[in-house]
């Protein structure tokens, strides 16, 4: 089964260092809604959940791989790649959170919530691409977006085979 969109990621590669545009993509990185948070719930779910292991643990693998790209991006932009993102205002850092995964253990109940994070994500990196203006990034996080959206699809297979 593939767990991501059929295609090649773009190189890694940015225009130029900017500790701005790597603040941004630590939201996506390490935020509440990021691919490290994302990491641990589909894992922790893969571990409770034996019908849906296969598929959540393969979730979790891309998400990993994703996590390494914005790790090298961020790294490449200048700015250590580190488990934190900051506030709105960007002068407040606030440490990633083991509190950000949600534990609950009723099937129904997270891939709900799996459904709806997959949706923030994409939400994420859509604003990240209306503001960053560095043209090798923005094709990489529309290259990221593309498996968020197939994950958004495997977890609405698994909702309407086990819930519905």
């Amino acid at each position: 089964m593939d767990y991501c969109a059929n295609k090649p990621y773009p190189p890694i590669i940015v225009q130029r260092p900017d500790k701005k545009t790597a603040k941004i993509l630590l939201e996506s990185y390490a935020g509440c809604g990021g691919e490290d948070t994302a990491i641990h719930e589909y894992l922790y779910q893969s571990l409770i959940n034996d019908e849906v292991h296969d598929t959540l643990l393969g979730i979790a693998k891309v998400e990993m791989h994703h996590l390494y790209i914005l790790g090298k991006l961020i790294d490449l932009l200048g700015y250590p790649p580190a488990y934190n993102t900051f506030n709105d205002n960007f002068n407040m850092i606030i440490p990633w959170q083991s509190s950000y995964v949600s534990y609950t253990s009723n099937l129904k109940d997270f891939l709900v919530h799996d459904m709806q994070m997959e949706e923030l994500t994409i939400k994420h990196y859509e604003e990240a691409v209306n503001l960053i203006d560095d043209i090798y990034i923005k094709a990489i996080l529309n290259r990221l977006m593309e498996d968020e959206l197939c994950h958004l699809c495997l977890l609405e297979q698994l909702y309407e085979r086990f819930v519905n």
